[in-house]
């Protein structure tokens, strides 16, 4: 197989097993998880299942979240259905039994792939939706100042040369996204002193949109080869506008109707370089 058949297979075969209970978990009975993974039968898979349990202990996990007792139905020789004793796994559950199934049996490699990318994809989607508001706004930030960079070097390239033209340019992204409040408006908006920037008083979502329209309009000048500082302009203040309406779409709170975070982004750095430099 190749690898786009692989990875076909692998979501056709275990993405059709699997159950989502009233809480909205997934979850994979293992009597149909047997089958699957080319087990005759369930008492030749039990050892499997039971090496996995174990594996789960020693990773310190509580067996019971993952490996739940239960009762499936299975259909038998006659075509009708009975109850038989089953088990209710988890994604890892199911990743920790293919660990420890034949690794002859081509389904098992497989198995190993498909859970194992899913199982990191799962831990990922998590641990970004533990981020804390002020870990999300450092982060933003940072790639902020990145792709500005990058904005900066194509609008040169557009014919944005001298500092009042950057500072004309950035004032008109600003405006399309802000409904033609400028960089002063914002500033006095959200009632910062003179020296304070703008981006390092946005939260997350502020940031997000901000991103969007600096790698938006980053794109459009570098792709279309836009020339002369007007149209450079233009084109900043047209992205900005779109992204305002791309937000107004989905329903979302507009950039300035946003809360302002109480301590800068600035201070948030500072304070996490004197907690890493503590421990």
């Amino acid at each position: 197989m190749t690898k786009k058949e692989v990875t076909t297979y692998s979501q056709q075969t275990f993405e059709k097993l699997k159950h989502i209970d009233e809480n909205g978990n997934e979850f994979w009975y293992a009597r149909e998880l047997q089958k699957a993974l080319e087990y005759t039968e369930y008492g030749k898979f039990l050892p499997v299942i039971e090496k996995a349990i174990e594996a789960c202990r020693k990773t310190g996990f509580d067996e019971g979240n993952h490996f739940a007792h239960v009762s499936e139905m299975v259909r038998i020789g006659s075509g009708a259905e009975r109850k038989m004793d089953s088990y209710k796994l988890s994604r890892y559950a199911c990743y920790l039994i293919v660990m420890n199934g034949d690794p002859r049996k081509e389904v098992i490699a497989l198995g190993q792939t498909y859970f194992a990318v899913k199982t990191r994809q799962k831990e990922i989607s998590d641990e970004v939706a533990q981020l804390s508001e002020d870990e999300k706004r450092l982060a933003i930030r940072d790639e902020v100042t990145i792709r500005n960079k990058f904005l900066a070097s194509s609008a040169k390239a557009a014919g944005v040369e001298t500092p009042v033209d950057y500072a004309v340019f950035q004032n008109r992204g600003y405006q399309g996204l802000y409904n033609g409040l400028g960089m002063k408006d914002i500033h006095k908006r959200k009632g910062l002193k003179k020296n304070e920037q703008i981006l390092d008083h946005m939260g997350a979502t502020e940031l997000a949109a901000n991103l969007f329209r600096i790698t938006q309009t980053d794109d459009k000048l570098r792709r279309e080869n836009i020339k002369g500082k007007e149209l450079a302009n233009e084109t900043h203040f047209a992205v900005g506008k779109k992204v305002r309406q791309t937000i107004a779409e989905l329903g979302g709170t507009m950039p300035e109707n946003l809360p302002t975070p109480k301590i800068s982004a600035k201070k948030l750095k500072q304070e996490r370089k004197k907690a890493i430099a503590k421990k």
